[in-house]
Parts: structure tokens; sequence; C-alpha cells
């Protein structure tokens, strides 16, 4: 069993299928009026709907806060990080029990983190402090 797809709302539709794309390295296959299906390079899915700039999520309240993602390569780690530093300033990289985490901030400012070498590579032995912070 594995996740297949995300689904995020967002407040900008256009700005968000610009940065998934871009720092995912996802393509946009459908996209409507308020709506866009991005898919990657293994057939994972990313729906993206637009809420408008009114639209709201409360960070720590019930529900997923944000997923992780991880990459193949540390090659492919680095491109990510200076794809979030592109969108804000708040970038931070850390190594983790045996894994390299970089995190930074969406459009909409939630939080982002990619990691490598992924959990299919290096067995987790510890809760990551991240979860903690709210």
């Amino acid at each position: 069993m594995r996740l297949s797809s995300a689904i995020i709302f967002v407040s900008d539709l256009d700005r968000s299928i610009a940065f998934y794309c871009d720092l995912l390295q996802l393509t946009c296959s459908i996209r409507d009026g308020s709506a866009a299906l991005l898919v990657g390079p293994e057939n994972y899915e990313l729906y993206l709907r637009g809420k408008g700039a009114q639209a709201s999520h409360a960070v720590g309240s019930i529900g997923i806060q944000y997923l992780m993602w991880s990459t193949d390569s540390v090659e492919d780690l680095q491109r990510c990080e200076e794809a979030l530093r592109r969108e804000s300033p708040q970038v931070r990289r850390e190594h983790l029990d045996g894994f390299d985490a970089v995190e930074g901030l969406s459009p909409d400012h939630m939080p982002i983190v990619i990691v490598y070498p992924g959990p299919d590579q290096v067995t987790r032995h510890k809760i990551i402090p991240r979860i903690y912070r709210w």
C-alpha cells in the first residue's frame, strides 16, 4: 500500500501550479477554472484546488498538516532547496536520524519538507522534532 494522491487547497491556483511543478517536477495534466491535477514521474497525483485569498488553514489543528517528499539523489535535494529559496528566504536544512531534510514554505506559507534518502532507503528510528513545534 502507498499514498497515490494528495489534495491541497491553495489561495492562488496559477502560482501554486507553477510552484509545485517546479519544486516536485510535476506536469499539469488537467486544469479547469478552480482545480488542477499535477502528475509526477511515477504517476503519483497532486490535486490543487483554488480557494481564493480569504481561505485559511490553521496549523496545529486536526487534519493533515503537511506532506514530506523524498528525492532520489542528494543533487535533487539541492535542486529542491534552491526552488524553495526562490519562493521564500525561510528555508533550513538539517541532518536527522540518517537523512537530510530541507524545509521551506509553499506560496500559502504552509511547510514543505523534502528529505534524502527516503524511508525506503533509510529506516527511521525516532520521531522527527519538527512535528512537536506547534
